[in-house]
Parts: C-alpha cells; sequence; structure tokens
C-alpha cells in the first residue's frame, strides 16, 4: 500500500510556561521552570505543596461565559489549543470535506475536579441533585467531542486514555490515519487538568511525586536526587496534514511525521520493566516504520518524569536501541520545566520536538546538579543549545504498561 507524508501545519497549546505555543516553546528555550506552590486549592497538611499549574488562563477570554461554563477546564484547554492549531494552519472549513476532517484529543483523567465537586454536592444535597452537566463535562472523551463540534469535522473522533502516553498515541494515531488514506487532516493532541486534592493525595500515597519544597530540586529528570514527578497541566493540539494536501493550499510545514511505535510491558500496573524493553521496542519500530537507520536520530524528547525508574529504564531503552550511537545523540527531558501533564504530556512534547527541528534548538534538562551512572547520556543539562537536528524521536511512558514512541523528521521542501 502506498503510504502517504504527513506533515505538521498548525500547533496550539497551553502550558504550565506559556498559554500559547510559541509562547511556551520560547520559555522552553529560555529554561523556564513552571513548578510553583499549588494555588488551586489549600494543600495544609498535605505532603506534596508543588505543581506545575498553568497560570493566568482566563476562560472568558477565549470562549463565551456560557460556553466556558459547560466545559471542564481540560475541555476548555483543549477548545482553546484547537481554535489556536486551526488559526496557525490557516486551514478553512468551508474549503474542506468535513467527513475527511477528524479529532483524537486525550485525556488520562479527564474532568476530575467536577467529580470531586459534584461528589460533595452529592453528599450535602442528595444524590438526586448532581447536576445534569456532571457527566457530560467530566467524561474524558469530551474535550474530543467539544473540539469535533466546534471545527464541525466529522471524521473520526476519539479518545485514547493511556494515561502519560495517551498525547503520544493521539499524534501517532493521527498521523497513521492520515498516513494510510482514511482521512487528509486530522486535530490531534492530549489535554488535562488533574492539579486537584484527589489527584495530589493519590498520586502522593502511592509515592510518585516529589515532595520537595524547592521549585528548583522537584521536577529534576535524570538527576541522582530525583524523587518523584511534578504533576502539571495544560494541553498540546497539532494540525496534522496530508501532504499533497497541505502544499496545494500554500500551508506552512513545521515537520514530518515519518514513524510511530507502540508496544505494552504487560508487565505491572504502575512500574516499567526495568530493562526498559517495552520502551526500546516502540523506539524501534518508530524507526522501522521510518525506515531509516537508528544512527539518524539526532536527538529524544524523553519521558523523563523525575522518577528513579523511568529515567533508569528509559536510559536502558535508548542503549538497547542506539548501541554506540546513544552516547552520541542528546535526550533531554521538557518535564523539568513543565511538569509531568499526564494525558497531555506527549502532545505537548511532541510540539517542542517539532519546533527542535524547525528552529535546530535542543531544550535543556533543567536544574540538572548530580549526575546518576545510571542515567549517563547526554541530557543538555541546564542550558539548551543550537544543533543540526534532522530527525527526532518523543517518547511517552504510561501506568499501564504503555508505551509510544513517533519520529519526526525536519521539513525539506
Amino acid at each position: 500500500m502506498d503510504r502517504r507524508r504527513v506533515v505538521i501545519t498548525g500547533l496550539g497549546a497551553i502550558t504550565p510556561v506559556g498559554l500559547t505555543a510559541p509562547e511556551s516553546w520560547q520559555a522552553v528555550k529560555d529554561g523556564v521552570c513552571g513548578v510553583a506552590p499549588i494555588t488551586q486549592f489549600d494543600t495544609e497538611g498535605m505532603k506534596v505543596s508543588l505543581a506545575a499549574e498553568v497560570k493566568g488562563f482566563v476562560p472568558e477570554d477565549h470562549l463565551g461565559k456560557p460556553e466556558a461554563k459547560r466545559m471542564g477546564r481540560f475541555t476548555q484547554f483543549a477548545v482553546v489549543c484547537a481554535r489556536e492549531a486551526m488559526a496557525d494552519s490557516g486551514l478553512v472549513t468551508e474549503d474542506e470535506d468535513l467527513d475527511r476532517c477528524g479529532v483524537i484529543i486525550s485525556s488520562g483523567i479527564g474532568g476530575l475536579s467536577i467529580t470531586e465537586a459534584e461528589h460533595d454536592r452529592g453528599l450535602a444535597r442528595g444524590w438526586d441533585r448532581v447536576s445534569p452537566f456532571y457527566i457530560p463535562t467530566a467524561i474524558s472523551n469530551m474535550a474530543a467531542g467539544q473540539v469535533a463540534i466546534d471545527t464541525g469535522f466529522r471524521g473520526m473522533c476519539t479518545c485514547p486514555v493511556t494515561a502519560c502516553a495517551g498525547g503520544t498515541n493521539a499524534v501517532g494515531d493521527a498521523f497513521h490515519y492520515v498516513r494510510d488514506g482514511y482521512a487528509d487532516v486530522m486535530l490531534c493532541g492530549g489535554t488535562e487538568a488533574a492539579v486537584t486534592p484527589l489527584a495530589i493525595g493519590g498520586f502522593t500515597s502511592m509515592k510518585a511525586l516529589s515532595q520537595a519544597t524547592d521549585p528548583a530540586r522537584a521536577s529534576i529528570p535524570f538527576d541522582a536526587e530525583r524523587t518523584g514527578f511534578v504533576l502539571g497541566e495544560g494541553a498540546g493540539v497539532l494540525v496534522l496534514e496530508e501532504l499533497e494536501h497541505a502544499l496545494k493550499r500554500g500551508a506552512h510545514i513545521y515537520a514530518e511525521i515519518v514513524g510511530y511505535g507502540v508496544t505494552c510491558d504487560a508487565y505491572h500496573m504502575t512500574a516499567p520493566r526495568p530493562d526498559g524493553s517495552g520502551g526500546a521496542k516502540a523506539m524501534a519500530m518508530a524507526i522501522a516504520d521510518a525506515g531509516i537507520a537508528a544512527e539518524e536520530v539526532d536527538y529524544i524528547n524523553a519521558h523523563g518524569t523525575s522518577t528513579h525508574l523511568n529515567d533508569a529504564g528509559e536510559t536502558a531503552a535508548v542503549k538497547t536501541v542506539f548501541g554506540d550511537h546513544a552516547r552520541k545523540l542528546a535526550m533531554s527531558s521538557t518535564k523539568s520545566m513543565t511538569g509531568h501533564m499526564l494525558g497531555a504530556a506527549g502532545a505537548v512534547e511532541a510540539i517542542f520536538t517539532a519546533m527542535t527541528l524547525k528552529d535546530g534548538y535542543l531544550p535543556a534538562t533543567i536544574h540538572y546538579s548530580v549526575p546518576d551512572p545510571e542515567c549517563d547520556l547526554d541530557v543538555v543539562p541546564n542550558v539548551g543549545r543550537s544543533a543540526d537536528v534532522r530527525y527526532a524521536l518523543s517518547n511517552s511512558l504510561g501506568f499501564g504498561g504503555h508505551n509510544g514512541s513517533v519520529l519526526l523528521k525536519k521539513w525539506e521542501a
């Protein structure tokens, strides 16, 4: 079967370091840290007091009041990002066959804050007094559904719920869907807004979160003193388009997507296989999907969560796939700046990877201080740098053993 080429023509992002894709990318280039004390609820008496919250987002600046009121925060993020990505792409919906345009937007948890609030309301007033909007605003797929409604896209609309791998699955699945001829345009990405007492408490009790009180020593991927991840929130949405479709309308192209790999560890509810073999297979699969040699990959945007098991396992996986070349490529974690945005992480990191290719700039792993012998690759410590990057991978590894990797190529007309 002929494989069609797929390019990225639009970007939208809301992150802990910026309210648009350009603002977020510039902050990443500048090494801005989005980790700070939690403001969305009182953390008195809790072990964790830091998160990477989105700052300064006012829904009514982007959505009408009735519209905003009937969307959870995670859905608001997704709709606003999708609008940014569509505007950036220059796509005119009236000119498109909307049956050939689809949406894949992940969310790992959906409207958890809504569930918490409505549970309290039910306890206080009776369960039949729960809001009629509870279910349609809280379910994880509603961000994808609302984006489809907003754009009028009538093709496939779905929501991968694969924990921390969901954003990458959304991008990779959309890539294959366009490449294999089922659609011409896909809006894809991920969104999350889970900085809530229940989420922080749940992740804390399973010892997944950093309990650091200094933002500069909380999200520290690959550092020997790492103690857990920092919960983040936000969204990233990309417009993927079949190449000829994009060229015909004179679209601006950020990068090309050329490979996708997805596997499962089938090992443990939360822990990755210690040898990183599941992640290694996903990376190898993405490289094989693109038909290139592993030695052609210049950079990896790592999953890099700042947990001991993830960072060590991912490093081992990279060594398995790349052999001696692992010492020559760069692998950094932008989660050092954004925290871990769960179902949105892979999408935002795909955006950063596309911009790495476009600008020829490697983002740093900031606040790196104490080297770890288990994580001994070039993690671009503390300061980003210019580099000629032609191929770059973006990795995501999720609870449940989900592994996803997308391979991007610098756009060469």
